[in-house]
């Protein structure tokens, strides 16, 4: 899916899961945010080996990465699913990171979109998202997606519920009037 970012600083590219090969484009991504960006993605303060680290164990333990993909084919954002087995309900943890040039102009929104959608096709339940508590910009993209937020231990935590209600998980037949019919022996 292409999509075209309007404002001051137009961009066309295109939002999709990351492959193996994109492991490098990833790191670079990460390792070319500002300080402030950084501080906002990973939560505080960060160095580059650290980071390199971070962007190896996420194409290694299983993370699902989305990206948004320039036309020269650099990662300038980024929204990661990161399972939390130890829940009770199927629960992943998701973080994002878009360039400075790239923030406020509504690449997160999409990328938390497709997110959404990753997560929804994985069958998870529950999403967690952790910032700290100047992170505005995440906040606010936050509640647009219904988390509910809350402060914990200097931190701000939002929970997004992905548990559909009863009725709009009803089979698609159910809508269209059509019926099954159970032969009984």
């Amino acid at each position: 899916m292409r999509r075209v970012l309007h404002h001051a600083f137009p961009a066309t590219g295109t939002i999709r899961q990351l492959r193996p090969s994109d492991h490098a484009r990833f790191q670079d991504h990460l390792l070319r945010l500002d300080a402030e960006s950084r501080r906002d993605r990973f939560n505080g303060l960060t160095d580059d080996v650290f980071v390199r680290s971070y962007a190896d164990r996420c194409f290694h333990d299983g993370t699902t990465v989305v990206g948004f993909v320039d036309e020269a084919l650099h990662v300038r954002g980024a929204a990661e699913i990161h399972e939390r087995p130890e829940e009770h309900d199927p629960t992943a943890e998701i973080a994002f990171s878009v360039e400075k040039h790239l923030q406020h102009r509504g690449l997160g929104g999409f990328l938390f979109e497709r997110l959404i959608g990753h997560a929804y096709a994985l069958g998870y339940e529950k999403l967690l998202v952790t910032t700290h508590p100047q992170n505005q910009a995440m906040k606010a993209l936050a509640r647009r997606f219904n988390a509910r937020l809350s402060f914990d231990c200097g931190e701000t935590v939002g929970v997004i519920d992905l548990r559909p209600d009863r009725e709009s998980f009803a089979p698609f037949w159910a809508h269209h009037g059509v019926y099954t019919h159970v032969a009984h022996e």
